[in-house]
């Protein structure tokens, strides 16, 4: 195990800011909800409508007009579902009061999110973007293809401020790191940032574990596909920020059409009510098995950040492939933050986009295997693994005698 990492409970609730006496916890349960009992309403609804009745043709010349202006939220009922949605707006909310942030922009996935900051920035002629590696392999890929017409500078965290340039439009963090969970000092990248907006990939962290804008971080990315959801059956990203970019990003929005759909965000909001207790669970189990992972002899090094969590990452001695063939309970899968547990070879699928001398340069070796854990018994995961890592070498101690001492 990395010597500089052990494994960590998940911090107690927390207050989310002085100006509020509403836990983590509690936010999670009710933001986004608030009117619901005025209302006469328990569950949110569902608000399908792609267009809405107006007959004051006036009146929504100048709210469309208002929207073009600052991408402000319009005023009134709503117009057109690519101007937005009442049902992904209370999911919007409540990601905002998670995260800390004053508002929150909802897309279609959390690609779209990422393409919808780059177009913000390079509209305004600030193409050049920082970046640190390891990132998600397809943020890896967007950024070093220019699809977007961005110009990337990959640095380590200590050379941000250096690597600036006047174009400079943003600077780019994932902490933990897919795969790697290597971890950003969030505050001091920050600080090296100057006026440059500091973006934070806060995928595998949840608000649960870490608020990057409590940090320094202008825009709090996520992709809700993962623990935001929850339960692996909804593809959305969102961006917390201030409201100022969040107009811009809902400009974005509208004209190029990454809109969430409403029953996403209905699954989302949803998701948010159990994440605190999904990802505490989670993390749990995850620390247990990064416990046994490490003192495998079949495990060559484990993987786990210091904020714990529910990812973790490990190499072995054997082939990794084969370890992918063997599991029964857990799944084989891309993605992650599911209810269950998955696994996956970052280097033959997330991060195969990326140049095999940029993934290894980064960490991400090709015996490296990233594990999602979810919340089944942690003995029922344990015992797969251990099935799936093969025979022990000959001589090798006992798991339990490892862990435990000779009985």
């Amino acid at each position: 195990m990395d010597s500089a990492r052990t494994p960590t409970s998940p911090p107690d609730d927390v207050r989310l800011t002085a100006a509020t006496s509403r836990a983590l916890a509690t936010e999670a349960v009710h933001a986004g909800r608030d009117d619901l009992a005025g209302r006469g309403l328990h569950a949110p609804p569902i608000d399908l409508s792609t267009t809405y009745p107006s007959y004051d043709s006036r009146g929504e010349a100048a709210r469309i007009d208002a929207f073009a202006a600052t991408g402000a939220e319009p005023d009134g009922p709503p117009v057109y579902g690519r101007l937005g949605n009442p049902t992904v707006a209370r999911f919007e909310t409540a990601l905002a009061k998670l995260e800390g942030t004053e508002s929150a922009v909802a897309f279609a996935s959390g690609m779209a999110a990422l393409s919808a900051v780059l177009l913000v920035r390079g509209s305004m002629g600030l193409r050049h973007v920082v970046a640190v590696r390891p990132l998600y392999g397809c943020s890896d890929h967007l950024l070093t293809a220019g699809l977007l017409g961005s110009e990337v500078t990959w640095t380590d965290p200590a050379g941000v401020a250096d690597a600036l340039r006047p174009d400079t439009g943003l600077v780019l963090v994932e902490s933990p790191a897919n795969p790697t969970l290597a971890e950003v000092d969030l505050r001091a990248v920050a600080h090296a940032c100057g006026s440059v907006p500091l973006l934070v990939d806060n995928t595998f962290a949840t608000p649960v574990l870490q608020r990057p804008a409590e940090h320094g971080a202008r825009l709090v990315l996520h992709s809700a596909t993962k623990y935001l959801g929850g339960h692996g059956d909804v593809l959305a990203g969102v961006v917390a920020c201030d409201e100022e970019f969040a107009g811009r990003l809902r400009q974005v929005r509208f004209a190029t059409g990454g809109v969430l759909h409403p029953l996403a965000g209905y699954l989302l909001l949803r998701g948010l009510s159990t994440l605190p207790v999904r990802v505490r669970a989670a993390s749990a189990n995850a620390a247990e098995l990064v416990a046994r992972l490490a003192a495998d002899p079949r495990v060559a090094r484990v993987h786990y950040p210091r904020i714990g969590g529910a990812m973790v990452s490990f190499e072995v001695h054997g082939d990794p492939h084969e370890v992918i063939g063997r599991v029964r309970l857990i799944t084989p899968a891309v993605s992650l933050g599911s209810v269950d547990t998955l696994i996956q070879h970052p280097a033959s699928i997330s991060h195969r986009i990326v140049d095999a001398d940029d993934r290894r340069g980064a960490g991400v070796g090709d015996r490296l295997l990233r594990l999602s854990v979810g919340l089944e018994d942690v003995e029922d995961l344990w015992a797969d693994l251990d099935g799936a890592l093969g025979e022990r070498a000959p001589g090798a101690i006992p798991l339990r005698e490892a862990l435990f001492g000779a009985e």
